[in-house]
């Protein structure tokens, strides 16, 4: 990895290296971190980093948390250290694979665990390496998801984003170990099918699962322009920094 750009995140409050050619995280880490229910004082493990992208805009959002991350790619992973420093958010990185963990942080439990699992099953990968290893499933969701739970402490939440046809891959994996599991549809225009859904769990609960209505990314029935069309909800979450409620007031 040699040629760099900087992105702007949360309307410019994150300046996020990332490579000119090859992997960019975008919308779907900022919405990640936009799910997850972390507050102040409690510890977060994200599982394929990246950048650091989805773990420096849940910083961002929530002050006084311990974030740490686990990067495959050992660029990646230094990657998302430098952006730490750069944007003066506290974080411990880790570079390793999810399935065979490494010891540091197999010795630690975390109250939240997030992940933006690769999206794409078999194919061509992409001729770039790290954008092929990002995007391509090697390791198989559910150990994705096996790794995330067993790294969160009892009545731990996981929070994923995927891929909506991978939902019965994603509740397959929770249904014993998990539950309180509330889905949020992901939608990029008013009346069209999810493209993504992100999934909140907790560890050890038992509560009933919840589906709660689309979140709708554009306002305009079709993209007419070459220009932004976010709603107001996707603007307030992608720009503003604001949380996405994935529950009632008693959700947590």
């Amino acid at each position: 990895m040699t040629e760099l750009r900087e992105d702007g995140f949360l309307g410019g409050r994150l300046r996020i290296l990332q490579p000119a050619r090859g992997y960019r995280a975008g919308a779907d880490a900022v919405m990640l971190a936009a799910a997850c229910p972390a507050r102040t004082g409690e510890s977060v493990l994200e599982l394929g980093c990246g950048a650091g992208v989805a773990m420096l805009c849940l910083g961002a959002r929530v002050p006084g948390l311990r974030l740490a991350g686990l990067e495959l790619q050992p660029s990646y992973a230094e990657l998302a250290r430098q952006n730490a420093a750069t944007n003066a958010i506290a974080a411990e990185l880790h570079q390793g694979d999810l399935a065979r963990m490494p010891a540091a942080l197999r010795e630690q439990g975390f109250d939240h665990v997030i992940a933006n699992p690769p999206y794409f099953i078999g194919g061509s990968p992409a001729p770039d390496e790290g954008r092929g290893r990002a995007r391509h499933e090697v390791t198989p969701l559910p150990l994705w998801i096996e790794a995330g739970l067993r790294r969160l402490r009892p009545g731990g939440w996981i929070t994923l984003i995927q891929r909506a046809d991978r939902l019965a891959a994603i509740l397959a994996a929770l249904s014993d170990p998990a539950g309180a599991i509330t889905i949020l549809p992901v939608t990029a225009r008013e009346g069209r099918e999810a493209g993504r859904v992100i999934v909140c769990a907790r560890k050890g609960a038992r509560a009933p699962l919840r589906l709660l209505s689309p979140f709708v990314m554009h306002a305009k029935p079709s993209h007419s322009a070459d220009q932004e069309d976010l709603t107001e909800a996707a603007q307030a979450v992608l720009r503003g920094g604001a949380a996405l409620s994935l529950g009632p007031p008693n959700f947590r």
